[in-house]
């Protein structure tokens, strides 16, 4: 496991050694078949990132959002998203990030969040304490909370959820204290600081998530679907992240 994270901060520096020069500079945004839009700093970061571990670890998969899978049921395999929130990227807000897990026989055993901008960093490891580094300081574990009227909810847009889903998240946003919008990757990463208690996503990919998980169990939270069960590779991407796990029977209920 120590050569795994060694591995995986050293990708993190080698994608944001790419991503930082290109931050708040004109770029040419192109717009995928999904509409989102994607950059040079998204390519040349997944470049950097594959290159690396392909050096240190050629039997191992690569999951990536933008070139694909390569050995996706090798025993490691990891999943990459160069940059997770694009818009927040092109458009100059430090919300985004470099998202670097790591899947053992299909198991998240590792997960990365890297802000390449303000320079934090959150890095989960199964059984593992969260390690968090950040020169603006925070404490690297979830808070309590004790219900659904007291929560912070976060999510990244009210535009990903689909006719079907869009009740059903509004019954959960009418249930909770207070909503905020925006964050992609950085929301997570503020629930494993005890900032935030909840997220709910409708659409997330595996590169969006996979990540995510070892980072908010190691502070003390968990991810699921939005039965409460454990996500699969090839769910739907519907997604509740909790800090405090007592609040899910609550969650999944609004959700139902």
């Amino acid at each position: 496991m120590k050569e795994l994270i060694a591995a995986a901060e050293a990708a993190a520096e080698a994608a944001g050694a790419v991503i930082r020069p290109l931050f708040r500079s004109a770029l040419l945004v192109e717009a995928k078949g999904d509409a989102s839009p994607v950059t040079e700093a998204d390519r040349a970061a997944e470049r950097a990132i594959r290159a690396l571990l392909a050096e240190r670890f050629p039997d191992h998969g690569v999951i990536g959002e933008e070139y694909g899978a390569e050995r996706e049921h090798a025993e490691y395999v990891w999943v990459i998203d160069p940059i997770d929130g694009t818009r927040a990227f092109v458009t100059g807000r430090p919300l985004f990030g470099s998202l670097i897990g790591l899947l053992h026989r299909g198991r998240p055993v590792l997960g990365l969040i890297d802000q390449p901008a303000t320079g934090e960093r959150w890095l989960g490891v199964a059984g593992q304490p969260l390690q968090f580094r950040s020169p603006m300081g925070g404490t690297p574990r979830t808070r309590r909370c004790a219900s659904l009227a007291e929560a912070e909810l976060s999510c990244t847009s009210p535009d990903m959820f689909s006719a079907a889903q869009a009740p059903r998240y509004a019954r959960l946003r009418n249930a909770v204290r207070r909503v905020t919008w925006g964050g992609d990757c950085y929301a997570y990463g503020l629930i494993a600081l005890g900032l935030v208690d909840v997220i709910a996503e409708g659409d997330l990919k595996p590169w969006d998530w996979v990540a995510l998980q070892p980072v908010l169990e190691s502070a003390g939270g968990s991810l699921t679907d939005w039965q409460g069960k454990p996500l699969r590779l090839d769910g739907p991407g519907e997604v509740i992240a909790l800090g405090d796990a007592s609040l899910l029977p609550a969650v999944v209920a609004a959700l139902a």
